[in-house]
């Protein structure tokens, strides 16, 4: 559990995720979809993901390259747990 917990740390982090579940995205995407995050900490949230292997970044060639933005096997077997997360949170205490 502490392995998930720490792959997901960070606020923004799991919104970042979300977006993801919908399919392949760019940063401009990612932003677009997430105004109020700050292009730095989405560049450093889709970093973080990356390392945990949560996120797979490919570079596209050409001028200028294009950067996308897909979950991996393991980011999308977070799926039932983020759902399970996201109903455990919208029930009030």
């Amino acid at each position: 559990m502490e392995v998930a917990l720490g792959a997901l740390r960070g606020r923004w982090t799991t919104l970042v995720v979300r977006e993801l579940f919908a399919g392949e995205r760019t940063f401009g995407d990612l932003a677009t979809a997430l105004p109020t995050l700050s292009d730095k900490v989405l560049s450093d949230r889709l970093a973080q993901l990356a390392a945990s292997g949560v996120v797979a970044r490919v570079r596209e060639p050409g001028w200028p390259s294009h950067v996308r933005y897909s979950l991996t096997p393991r980011g999308h077997a977070l799926h039932d747990v983020l759902e399970a997360m996201w109903a455990w949170g919208s029930i009030a205490p």
